[in-house]
């Protein structure tokens, strides 16, 4: 295995590092995705805050959003991250 695949691999290992993070992957996989505010209610974190652990987790590839008129609804696209859950949970 080159040393990418690791890199890659420990990106989303540190992205899922965060116990917000998880709940929210754990939780968009267990309700099919969903958006910030019903995350935000699950969580009960303000909504810049569930908007920045979004943004990592975008960012690292494990998630991605869809654009309904004002709504975004995010869903894990990452097969490592729902591994990585699964063995977990």
């Amino acid at each position: 295995m080159d040393v990418k695949a690791y890199e890659k691999k420990a990106e989303i290992l540190k992205a899922l590092g965060h116990p917000a993070r998880l709940c929210i992957v754990k939780g968009l996989l267990d309700n099919d995705g969903c958006n910030v505010s019903y995350m935000q209610t699950c969580l009960g974190l303000p909504q810049s805050t569930v908007s920045q652990h979004i943004s990592k987790l975008k960012s690292a590839g494990i998630i991605e959003g869809v654009r309904s008129g004002l709504e975004i609804t995010y869903k894990v696209v990452s097969k490592e991250a729902i591994q990585i859950i699964n063995a977990i949970f």
